[in-house]
C-alpha cells in the first residue's frame, strides 16, 4: 500500500507535469476558438475566402480573378504554381474582396459516428478534418504534388478542395464555379480603391476597343467571356474528369 503522503505528492507532481506539458506543447485549437478581427492593412482575414483581380485576364473578364483561403490566424493560402502553395504572400496583389466563413457550418468529426454532415464515410474517405486549419494543411499537402493549369487545376481547385474537406455548408460538391460564386456574390469589398482596381482596367479596355474597333470588339470580348464560362461549366458539371478539385 502506498502511504497517503507519497500518493498526494505523486498526484501533485503529475498535475504540475501535465500543466507544463500543455504550456510547452502547442495544442490544436478548437474549431470555435475566437477569431481575431479582420485587418486588411495587415492582410489578415481569419477563416475567409479572398479574391483579387488577375493582370490582363481580369481586364477582359472582370469576374475572373485569383482566389485563396485563410487560416484561423488570418494568414492567406493560395495555389499559384505547380507544386507550390503560397503562405502569407497572396499572389497578384492585395486582397480586393473577402468573405468570412462560419466554422459552425463545417463538419469536424473525431470519428465516423460524429459526422454532422450527410456524407459520413465519403467525407472520411475524402479527408475529413478535426479543425479548420487541419483541413487546409491536408489540402496544402495534396496540392504540393499538383501541376498548375489555369483551365483544369488552378487556385479555385485548391479552395474547392479545402471546402470539400471542411464539408462547408454540409456539402461536398464544391468546385471551381460555386467556390468563385461564393466570394463574388457574397463577398465584401475591402475599399473603394479595390472596386476601382477590379473594374477600371476592364472599362478602359472596353472604351478603347470600342473607340478603335467598334462594335465587333464588344462582340469578340463577349464571345471570349462566354467561351471561358462555357469551358468551366462543361468541365465542372458534365465532364468532371477534366477538372481537378
Amino acid at each position: 500500500m502506498v502511504p497517503h503522503g507519497i500518493y498526494s505528492t505523486t498526484l501533485e507532481l503529475q498535475a504540475d507535469y501535465d500543466m507544463e506539458h500543455m504550456a510547452l506543447t502547442p495544442g490544436i485549437q478548437h474549431e470555435l476558438w475566437p477569431l481575431d478581427e479582420i485587418d486588411p492593412t495587415k492582410d489578415k482575414f481569419p477563416c475567409c475566402l479572398v479574391w483579387t483581380p488577375l493582370p490582363v485576364v481580369s481586364w477582359l473578364a472582370p469576374f475572373i480573378g485569383h482566389i485563396g483561403i485563410c487560416r484561423e490566424d488570418g494568414v492567406i493560402l493560395d495555389f499559384s504554381g505547380s507544386n507550390f502553395v503560397n503562405v502569407d504572400n497572396f499572389a497578384f496583389g492585395a486582397v480586393a474582396r473577402y468573405l468570412q466563413l462560419e466554422r459552425k457550418q463545417c463538419c469536424f468529426p473525431a470519428n465516423l459516428a460524429e459526422h454532422t454532415c450527410k456524407y459520413g464515410f465519403k467525407h472520411g474517405e475524402y479527408g475529413a478534418a478535426v479543425t479548420w486549419d487541419d483541413a487546409l494543411r491536408s489540402s496544402m499537402r495534396h496540392f504540393e504534388h499538383k501541376t498548375y493549369n489555369i483551365f483544369t487545376c488552378n487556385c479555385h481547385s485548391f479552395v474547392a478542395n479545402c471546402l470539400n474537406r471542411l464539408c462547408y455548408g454540409g456539402s461536398m460538391e464544391w468546385n471551381m464555379i460555386n467556390a468563385a460564386m461564393l466570394v463574388l456574390f457574397k463577398g465584401q469589398w475591402v475599399s473603394v480603391m479595390s472596386i476601382l482596381r477590379a473594374f477600371l482596367p476592364f472599362v478602359s479596355v472596353l472604351c478603347l476597343g470600342l473607340l478603335l474597333v467598334g462594335w465587333p470588339f464588344i462582340i469578340g470580348l463577349f464571345s471570349f467571356s462566354m467561351l471561358l464560362v462555357g469551358w468551366f461549366l462543361l468541365g465542372n458539371y458534365w465532364l468532371k474528369c477534366l477538372i481537378d478539385c
